[in-house]
């Protein structure tokens, strides 16, 4: 029951992480500092979208939950749980654009933000 716990708070955790990705730009205009971390984690997205890599997050759940006697994920964790659930597959390139597109909205909103406060 332990392992089987482990992969679904993984799997939360996993969705976190990619709200985050999504929208830790506009998390910044709140909490500054926190565009540190959200530079961190959108450049570790990016990397995995473009050089294809496996994300540690999906190696603990798949681990956790052959532990717990069930199969690992089939396909990575946005191709499981996200391509063709949440959208269709065949939209994956514009969902990816419009993600770029909602943090560099987040990015510019900061820094105009930021300008404004710094203005007085």
């Amino acid at each position: 029951m332990g392992y089987r716990v482990l992969a679904e708070v993984t799997m939360v955790v996993h969705f976190l992480f990619i709200a985050f990705v999504v929208f830790g730009g506009f998390v910044a205009w709140r909490w500054p500092k926190a565009i540190w971390l959200h530079l961190l984690a959108a450049g570790w997205g990016l990397c995995i979208v473009l050089f294809d890599l496996n994300c540690p997050l999906t190696h603990v759940e798949d681990w956790a939950r052959e532990r717990a006697g069930q199969s690992g994920l089939a396909r990575g964790f946005i191709d499981t749980y996200l391509t063709g659930v949440m959208y269709p597959e065949r939209y994956l390139d514009e969902v990816r654009l419009l993600i770029a597109v909602v943090v560099a909205v987040s990015y510019a909103g900061l820094i105009r933000r930021r300008a404004r406060i710094r203005r007085g």
